[in-house]
């Protein structure tokens, strides 16, 4: 049971608490803030990556994603092989002013082709501006910091495992192909000192 004036007596010791402390002002934007590592600012774009799935744009609960793309034929790699086709990319944009920041987009993203930026500061004057398009989405890829670097006692990603693998594989098999070289060529040379003529004074 509450006694009257016991709500305003409460809230009168929270002003009285504040009054006592030394008030904080952020130096915005003389001093820049310290971020988190994992601020979500802004988008950037790595278009080499993009494979026009349309997966971000199908995912997107705003639905500020536009994606255009066409398709282009590919001759074949080999003599007598198969022509494919594959999708290429005409428009890449999103659309700031309806995005929520939620990350599905780049977390769906099979290819690697979107990343957090931690940069905040592109707010416009006209609404219409903040929607970016590939240009100034691959802008944004030279703000995105480096990832972190991997626990000592993680284990290696299947990824640089199997490229190590292969790596390990050429050189052997380039290290094998030089000795077999030259082993031919220390046989040859004494056929050849055979075959060669006695030079003068050689014999008497």
């Amino acid at each position: 049971m509450s006694f009257p004036g016991s709500g305003l007596a409460k809230g009168l010791a929270v002003t009285l608490r504040t009054m006592t402390k030394r008030s904080v002002t952020a130096q915005y934007p003389d001093v820049q803030p310290d971020l988190a590592p994992r601020t979500r600012g802004v988008i950037g774009l790595f278009e080499e990556n993009c494979t026009v799935c349309m997966l971000c744009a199908r995912e997107c609960p705003d639905w500020c994603i536009y994606i255009d793309s066409h398709k282009e034929t590919v001759p074949p790699a080999a003599p007598g092989g198969r022509e494919r086709s594959r999708n290429v990319l005409d428009r890449f944009a999103i659309d700031f002013a309806l995005c929520m920041y939620c990350g599905i987009c780049i977390e769906v993203c099979p290819f690697d082709a979107l990343f957090w930026s931690p940069e905040f500061e592109y707010a416009e004057t006209d609404i219409r501006d903040l929607t970016h398009e590939r240009d100034k989405l691959r802008e944004w890829m030279w703000t995105v910091p480096e990832p972190p670097a991997l626990d000592p006692a993680a284990e290696e990603p299947k990824e640089l495992a199997a490229a190590r693998k292969a790596a390990d594989k050429l050189a052997a098999q380039q290290q094998a192909e030089a000795e077999a070289a030259r082993a031919g060529t220390a046989e040859q040379d004494p056929a050849t000192d055979q075959n060669r003529p006695d030079t003068p004074g050689e014999g008497t």
